[in-house]
């Protein structure tokens, strides 16, 4: 993947405003991940939690056709709260590269009224490119 990151736009602050995967590859579309568990019960009410857990459940399926976190080269974050992701950007970067490392692809939060499952408060979708 190569990132995109026009001048003209200022540096991002971890994204990356474009990402331009390698010809050939396989795109494999993830559907919304969120913070639940093997059991599909909710890890916790917390939502670095829930945002540990769905960006691993995302890598799991990316890992699951044979990708890698690099092969990611979108990530849609559906919140409930956004003052809930803002409370704690500190925590929220450190479990971010505990998963991802220093991998940004580009990526949108949305926040959103509510999620279909009951105490989620976080859903992810991807995209990735798997050479």
């Amino acid at each position: 993947m190569r990132t995109i990151n026009p001048q003209e736009l200022g540096a991002p602050k971890g994204y990356s405003n474009g990402a331009l995967m390698p010809p050939g590859s396989s795109l494999l579309f993830v559907a919304g991940q969120i913070g639940w568990n093997s059991d599909q019960k909710i890890v916790s009410a917390e939502f670095l939690d829930q945002f540990d857990q769905a960006l691993r459940n995302v890598v799991a399926v990316v890992e699951g056709a044979g990708g890698r976190v690099e092969h990611l080269g979108r990530l849609t974050l559906y919140v409930t709260d956004k003052s809930e992701y803002l409370a704690d950007l500190q925590g929220l970067g450190e479990v971010y590269r505990r998963i991802m490392g220093r991998h940004f692809p580009a990526m949108t939060l949305v926040e959103v009224q509510a999620l279909l499952e009951a105490g989620a408060k976080v859903e992810i979708e991807a995209t990735a490119a798997i050479p």
